[in-house]
C-alpha cells in the first residue's frame, strides 16, 4: 500500500487546521487524536504553522502533515517543520516532481479530468478534490471517478460533519478533509475530542 493511501485510510476524516497561536497547538491535537482523529492537515496559512506542526509531533499517535503547500520553498519548509505528508490545493509539475523526489507522502488537489491526468504522468494516483463542494460536489467527483477508477480521492472543502457520510460511501473515497471540527480562538478541547468523535465512527 502506499504511504499516502496508508495515511488516507487510518481515520475517515482528515481535520483541516488554521492555527494562529502554536501554543494551542498540542491541546488541540491532542483533542483530536483522543477522539479518533490521529492525521492532522495543518495549513500554511498562518505564521504559526510551522512552529503547530512541530508541536503537533510532541503528540503520541498523531500523524501531523502540512497543507495549502503551494511551492517548492513551503514545502521544503514544511519538511524541515517535521510534516509526515504533504496536501496542495493544487498540483503544478515543479511541485509534484519535487514531492516525489523527497519520497514524502503527497496529496495534490485536482478539480478537472486534466488535472488528474497531470498527476499520473508524474506517477501520482491519490488526489485531494478541492474545493470539493464549489466544484460540483459528490456527483462531479463521482463523474471523474469514472475513467479514473485507478485513483482514489479526499474530498475537502465545505464538507461537512452531516454530509461526510455521503463522501463516504463511495469506495474510491477513502477520507474526506473537514474544517468543522475547531473553531477559531482559545480551543475547547473537550468540543473538539467530541466533534473528533463523531467523525471517526462515520465509517464505523
Amino acid at each position: 500500500m502506499d504511504a499516502i493511501e496508508k495515511i488516507m485510510r487510518t481515520a475517515p476524516v482528515i481535520p483541516v487546521l488554521v492555527i494562529d497561536d502554536a501554543a494551542h497547538a498540542r491541546s488541540i491535537a491532542e483533542a483530536l487524536v483522543a477522539g479518533g482523529l490521529p492525521v492532522l492537515e495543518v495549513t500554511l496559512r498562518t505564521a504559526a504553522a510551522l512552529d503547530a506542526i512541530a508541536e503537533m509531533k510532541k503528540v503520541p499517535g498523531a500523524i501531523v502533515g502540512a497543507g495549502t503547500v503551494v511551492d517548492v520553498p513551503g514545502l521544503e519548509c514544511a519538511i524541515a517543520a517535521g510534516a509526515e505528508f504533504i496536501v496542495s490545493p493544487g498540483l503544478t509539475d515543479n511541485l509534484g516532481k519535487a514531492a516525489t523526489t523527497k519520497g514524502i507522502p503527497f496529496l495534490p488537489g485536482i478539480a478537472s479530468a486534466g488535472d488528474i491526468m497531470r498527476g499520473l504522468d508524474l506517477g501520482l494516483t491519490h488526489f485531494k478534490f478541492f474545493p470539493a463542494e464549489a466544484n460540483g460536489g459528490l456527483p462531479a467527483l463521482k463523474s471523474l471517478i469514472g475513467p479514473f477508477g485507478q485513483c482514489r480521492f479526499c474530498p475537502t472543502g465545505g464538507i461537512k460533519q452531516d454530509t461526510a457520510a455521503d463522501w463516504l460511501a463511495v469506495p474510491e473515497i477513502l477520507c474526506v478533509g473537514g474544517s468543522w471540527l475547531v473553531g477559531k480562538g482559545v480551543p475547547d478541547v473537550a468540543a473538539i475530542e467530541s466533534a473528533a468523535r463523531a467523525a471517526s465512527a462515520l465509517r464505523n
